[in-house]
């Protein structure tokens, strides 16, 4: 076999060529879109109006890592509701095989409280996207989650028998429209226990 030909120009005393950079490989790019989803529930907890760039240089990826994931700012937004309302869906039975029902209850309604100061600042958003709730796909898992909490209250005798799941999700639609930037939290722990002392079974 002929070697293959030298080039007489190199220079035999200069170091090899290094190596190029290794692509991106999967567990990056999976890595990269949780950092990104992080900083912007943060971001976005904080502020309504946080910009992309900012998000951007929080989650410590360039403006350009951030569009490969997320072409647009609502699709940022939508993605992020999706990941946090499917978390609240999946709490729900985890959190009645930790607690007793009126515990769970509570508890979920606080983590519902937190998520909603996210929703405050992207409301609108999400309401466009979804066609004011009628096209959300987890419309009716999260009644779901509700329907699970009350029926499990309802068999111990911690809470009224026969609520409506539906009608306690628009009680809770009120965590969405308080500010975050005055008193939030404050005032979604008082509005929860006005929800939660609502739907106690009358005690004996």
């Amino acid at each position: 076999m002929t070697p293959p030909p030298t080039d007489p120009t190199a220079d035999p005393t200069a170091d090899p060529p290094a190596n190029p950079p290794a692509k991106p490989t999967r567990k990056d790019a999976v890595d990269n879109r949780e950092r990104i989803l992080a900083a912007a529930r943060e971001a976005l907890a904080a502020s309504g109006s946080a910009s992309l760039t900012a998000i951007a240089r929080s989650a410590q990826v360039g403006i350009g890592t951030l569009y490969r994931h997320f072409p647009t700012r609502e699709a940022l937004v939508m993605e992020l509701y999706r990941h946090d309302i499917q978390r609240l869906i999946d709490r729900a039975p985890a959190l009645l095989a930790e607690h007793p029902p009126l515990d769970a209850l509570r508890l979920w309604f606080e983590e519902v409280a937190h998520y909603g100061r996210l929703k405050f600042g992207v409301a609108e958003v999400i309401h466009a996207a979804t066609a004011g709730g009628l096209d959300d796909e987890h419309y009716r898992p999260f009644v779901a989650a509700i329907a699970l909490l009350l029926a499990a209250g309802a068999a111990d005798g911690s809470l009224k028998p026969d609520l409506d799941p539906e009608d306690v999700l628009l009680q809770l639609g009120v965590l969405w429209r308080i500010d975050p930037a005055h008193g939030g939290e404050q005032r979604a722990a008082r509005i929860l226990t006005l929800i939660v002392d609502g739907l106690r079974a009358a005690r004996g």
